[in-house]
């Protein structure tokens, strides 16, 4: 089959058509690796793939990064299952990126439909290279030294008060305390640099007066939601999405009241590395 991409917007996305990925080859593999350097996120029309073979494609990605919490297939305990009738404040309907209280977070994530409502239910991308760039050469200059604290904690309190995870909050505090990441991420492969905080896992910017970091950061916060940064994808049944976690965050809008069910996968990612690291 030919795989043809066809850019969504400007700054970000593509969708790919006539293409299984059940069945790519490893050119193909290396193809959409390409792809997703260059557009950051990918949707891939007309999948409907098993359990199984989302699994199977997404190892061809790299190793399986299993979310430290969250609901788990009954056949495929590597796989986020995200069910969901009443979305609103539950943690996907803010600006964020993928699992960054880990030392080494994910690097890609690949997520496909299973039960989409009738209406509603799009995923909001933004492109945190456009991000970085529009901001001034003076505030680039400062964030470029500065790291800041990555927790769990805000977002494993809201999921486990939702009855959408049974783990022991102080285990897991223990287990995944706090970790530092630069603010200014370098891609490990396309050597450009990511702003790189979000709203559920970004706690304070370290070495700044609490003052300073709650301005600065809610500062920030704000700017990576800018439409200009954005792309919006509306799901289809069959429709399966991949995106780059170093360079994109991502927000599922809340505006359906039906079930929505997702299959989600993460992929190992590697030690956020800032431009002086």
């Amino acid at each position: 089959m030919t795989m043809l991409i066809e850019p969504v917007t400007p700054v970000l996305g593509a969708r790919v058509s006539g293409f299984s990925l059940a069945d790519a080859t490893d050119d193909d593999v290396v193809a959409i690796r390409a792809a997703i350097n260059e557009h950051k996120v990918l949707f891939f029309a007309d999948q409907s793939l098993s359990p199984a073979d989302h699994l199977a494609f997404a190892r061809r990605m790299g190793d399986i990064d299993v979310a430290a919490f969250g609901p788990k297939h009954a056949d495929h305990p590597e796989m986020t299952v995200l069910d969901q009738t009443e979305p609103k404040g539950q943690g996907a309907d803010a600006w964020h990126t993928d699992n960054t209280y880990v030392a080494c977070p994910p690097s890609y994530t690949i997520l496909q439909s299973a039960l989409l409502p009738p209406l509603g239910g799009d995923t909001c991308f933004a492109d945190m290279y456009a991000a970085w760039d529009a901001l001034s050469p003076a505030m680039q200059g400062l964030l470029s030294g500065l790291t800041a604290t990555h927790d769990l904690t805000k977002t494993l309190s809201r999921a486990i008060a939702d009855g959408n995870s049974d783990a022991d909050l102080g285990t897991m505090q223990a287990t995944y305390p706090p970790v530092h990441h630069p603010i200014a991420r370098v891609h490990p492969e396309t050597g450009r640099t990511a702003l790189f905080v979000n709203g559920n896992f970004t706690t304070k910017i370290d070495g700044l007066s609490a003052a300073e970091s709650d301005a600065l950061l809610t500062m920030l916060l704000a700017h990576v939601g800018s439409p200009g940064f954005q792309c919006r994808h509306r799901w289809s049944e069959g429709d399966l999405t991949m995106w780059d976690n170093r360079a994109v965050q991502h927000f599922a809008v809340p505006d359906y009241t039906s079930r929505r069910i997702m299959h989600r996968l993460t992929i190992a990612g590697d030690e956020p590395r800032g431009p002086q690291s």
